[in-house]
């Protein structure tokens, strides 16, 4: 049975880890977010929904803005005369 192994900003396990163990990720992820990799490679992340929440707050502004553009402008710069 593998644990979560720390790196410097947050946890990650396995994939099957994961699958087996699922309930034992809910209060630790309340805390810190957790990358669970497939085939030793991160492929999503599990966090408390309160973070998911805040992080689509914060993007949300940037996507008003995206959807006010017209297409194949991306702002600013010079224009050609």
């Amino acid at each position: 049975s593998g644990s979560a192994s720390r790196s410097s900003r947050s946890s990650s396990t396995t994939a099957t880890d994961a699958k087996y163990g699922f309930g034992r990720l809910i209060d630790p992820t309340r805390a810190e977010p957790l990358a669970v990799a497939k085939l030793g490679r991160p492929v999503i992340v599990v966090m408390a929904v309160e973070e998911f929440e805040r992080l689509k707050a914060l993007d949300a502004p940037a996507k008003r803005e995206d959807h006010l553009r017209p297409p194949g402008r991306t702002g600013g710069g010079l224009r050609a005369r």
